[in-house]
């Protein structure tokens, strides 16, 4: 089976705990921008250094950081039968980038995920994340700045993915389980067998 899938939503939507689930049930990899960033400047790498400087501001990682990096994931092999991309594209800009790396490939995104989440409950979730997990990206200031910044740039991709006819939208609230029910149940008739 193969699935190419970006899955969107506010931070704190729980993309990234539903990406790992369906990359499970669908065999693909998921491809987080944010683990790759905070990898490589965990490592001490010059460009996960340099991004952290506009994470913890609640920033975007400019373009030309952050779409070389995706081109260069997805150029892997376990990507060449399909992927979940979370946290990419995130303006209009990078949706540009990615159809042209796919183009390469000859190739397309088959379905596009928006999980939709109210902001107060992102508020909630992201605290409770930072004293979980000790994220210094997740204080108030830089959470309504990222929910701002989603909401002005992220949000309209949501158009351009309509008229392509591959954007489907998921209630994000509930149990783990049951929101996963919901994206199995979205994504099954735009994935091929």
């Amino acid at each position: 089976m193969s699935m190419r899938m970006v899955l969107m939503g506010p931070p704190g939507a729980g993309k990234g705990t539903q990406a790992l689930r369906l990359a499970a049930r669908f065999g693909v990899p998921t491809i987080s921008t944010g683990d790759l960033f905070r990898a490589s400047a965990a490592a001490g790498e010059a460009l996960g250094l340099k991004a952290a400087e506009y994470t913890s501001k609640g920033r975007l990682v400019p373009d030309e950081l952050t779409d070389p990096l995706v081109a260069e994931r997805l150029a892997q092999p376990d990507a060449a039968q399909g992927f979940i991309l979370d946290g990419y594209p995130r303006n209009l800009a990078q949706v540009d980038a990615l159809d042209e790396v796919l183009a390469a490939r000859d190739t397309e995104l088959d379905v596009v995920i928006e999980m939709d989440v109210a902001p107060e409950v992102v508020l909630e979730r992201l605290l409770a994340r930072a004293t979980a997990e000790g994220r210094a990206d997740d204080v108030v200031d830089v959470i309504r700045e990222r929910i701002a910044i989603y909401t002005r740039e992220t949000e309209p991709l949501a158009e351009v993915y309509v008229s392509r006819g591959i954007l489907a939208q998921v209630d994000g609230l509930g149990e783990v389980d049951e929101v996963t029910d919901r994206l199995v149940s979205a994504v099954e008739p735009f994935v091929a067998d």
